[in-house]
């Protein structure tokens, strides 16, 4: 006889308990698991907030020394500038010291009175008995008593300490009335003794005759400064050996107070190896010459150098068809 099978219920008292214990352990862990959180959550805010509070500390004392820092910075440049400006005014006061001492030494070393020129130009002394017969007189048409036929004109003009010193007004006076004695020539030229141009873009050219070349000339001339030592020899050679032309009817103005060489024979000699004479009995140059006064009143030292410069140009201006001019009182303007 078989045995009836027994029917198996699916939720059976066993297997209930089995889910609930499930249910109940997750349950459990849920429940240990909250109770830490607020703790460890409470811990890391007052980490934090410890940390902003210090982080603030170090930011407040950074902008302190930052403080004492751009103040002494500020200290510092206030005390460059006064420095600077100290530095400026002994700089001032150098220059000013500097200048009274090159006076003092002009003063006390190349002293001259009035009518110093006028008797250097009368007096002769052995060396110029010696070339008296090179002396030869000019009997062209002039203009107070300075030929102006000349087409082109050239000026050798010394730009030394004595000149700028103590005649440079009375150079642009001069050099303004020879160029109103000639209304229209072909060509200037301007240099130094040295053979230093004025206008550096004419080197061996002419400059144009034109009223504004005139008058750049004019303004130019006031702060021209050139190095000069006083010779106005090599400027004259200079200038002859480079502008002279069959062609050309040229005069050169030498502007000068001092001869530094020691020979004017041997100069003589220079400038008529250049400035031969031509089919015509003329020398192919003019040279004329206006000396400017080297003095300071009350005082009868009269140096070597100016006696020079009027024996030297009063011969090369004899002898090269030229005129000799001395300006000899610094107050006449004539």
């Amino acid at each position: 006889m078989r045995r009836k099978r027994r029917n198996v219920e699916a939720f059976s008292l066993s297997f209930l308990d089995c889910i609930c214990c499930g249910f109940g352990a997750i349950l459990l862990l849920l429940v240990l698991s909250k109770i830490y959180e607020p703790v460890i959550l409470e811990k890391t805010q007052d980490d934090l907030e410890q940390l902003i509070a210090l982080l603030q500390q170090e930011l407040f004392d950074i902008r302190g020394e930052t403080t004492v820092i751009n103040r002494e910075l500020d200290a510092v440049r206030t005390q460059a500038s006064e420095s600077k400006l100290q530095l400026a005014r002994l700089q001032g006061e150098l220059s000013t010291v500097k200048g009274q001492y090159d006076a003092t030494q002009q003063e006390s070393e190349s002293i001259l009175d009035e009518g110093a020129l006028a008797r250097a130009k009368q007096r002769l002394t052995e060396e110029m008995q010696r070339l008296q017969p090179y002396y030869r007189r000019a009997d062209n048409d002039a203009v107070a008593g300075i030929p102006v036929d000349s087409e082109y004109i050239i000026f050798i003009i010394d730009t030394s300490g004595s000149m700028q010193q103590y005649n440079w007004d009375r150079v642009q006076e001069k050099l303004t009335e020879t160029l109103e004695v000639y209304p229209q020539v072909k060509g200037i030229q301007i240099m130094n003794d040295n053979g230093n141009y004025m206008f550096s873009q004419y080197r061996g050219r002419w400059i144009p005759d034109t009223p504004g070349r005139r008058e750049a000339i004019l303004n130019t001339i006031r702060t021209w400064r050139p190095f000069s030592d006083s010779n106005p020899v090599d400027g004259i050679i200079y200038a002859i050996s480079t502008y002279w032309r069959a062609d050309r009817k040229i005069s050169i103005y030498v502007f000068g107070d001092e001869f530094s060489g020691r020979s004017v024979e041997t100069v003589v000699r220079q400038v008529d190896a250049v400035n031969r004479v031509g089919a015509s009995g003329d020398r192919l140059v003019r040279i004329h010459a206006v000396g400017f006064p080297f003095l300071f009143r009350g005082n009868n030292n009269i140096p070597p150098t100016a006696y020079r410069f009027s024996q030297l140009m009063r011969v090369l201006c004899e002898r090269n068809g030229g005129t000799f001019v001395a300006l000899t009182d610094y107050d006449r303007r004539g």
